[in-house]
């Protein structure tokens, strides 16, 4: 059996499809942990791609995410929660003074699909308890997310804060409508992206870097 075929289920948001060839797999003694890497969370790569590509949108990027859970929650049985070693953490939220969350919950899912460990404050995040969270959950990037022009000032502030009390071992991503990649360069964001899919690239980019 393919493990494309399992991709393709995902693509077609089919979670009853998904979850019955992930236990085909798993009858037919394929390794749980590869299935999890190498299927379920590269089809949330693709997913992550035609939504950047323009080809999926919200809708479709929240149904594939329900496939993949169904997959998931066939598979959980078979991995020892305590063997499943997080790809990172990300501390994760909207800048104080603004309380959209579109955005920020689908990078938060986006992340969590490729295999994260997500820790959402909310909205209307002051910088204290992003730096907060990241020393208590000792998180590897502190996820920013603005939709208000207004409120890029919080983040910047939020950005200047993690460098200056966390050193160089606490990277910071950056995103939203208003937020531009010239902009997260000049607050000294050490990642941007202009949308939730993208966002996974980046913290793998990020993640890499901190663990050199």
């Amino acid at each position: 059996m393919e493990a494309k075929a399992v991709i393709y289920a995902i693509l077609d948001f089919d979670g009853e499809k998904t979850a019955r060839l992930v236990r085909a797999h798993l009858d037919q003694g394929a390794d749980a942990r590869e299935i999890l890497d190498q299927i379920l969370i590269a089809a949330m790569d693709e997913v992550g791609r035609q939504f950047s590509s323009g080809i999926f949108f919200v809708p479709e990027m929240l149904m594939a995410a329900e496939a993949m859970q169904a997959g998931l929650e066939v598979l959980m049985p078979y991995l020892a929660r305590s063997e499943i070693k997080a790809k990172g953490t990300v501390v994760i939220g909207t800048v104080r003074g603004d309380i959209h969350d579109i955005g920020k919950n689908l990078a938060a899912m986006m992340l969590e699909c490729a295999g994260y460990n997500v820790i959402d404050l909310g909205v209307d995040v002051s910088k204290g308890k992003f730096l907060a969270a990241a020393k208590k959950h000792q998180a590897h990037i502190v996820a920013l997310s603005a939709l208000l022009t207004t409120t890029l000032t919080e983040m910047e502030a939020a950005v200047s804060d993690v460098r200056a009390r966390a050193g160089g071992t606490l990277k910071t991503l950056v995103g939203g409508a208003p937020v531009t990649a010239s902009f997260a360069a000049e607050i000294g964001a050490d990642g941007y992206s202009p949308d939730a899919a993208g966002a996974v690239a980046i913290a793998r980019n990020l993640t890499e870097a901190v663990s050199k």
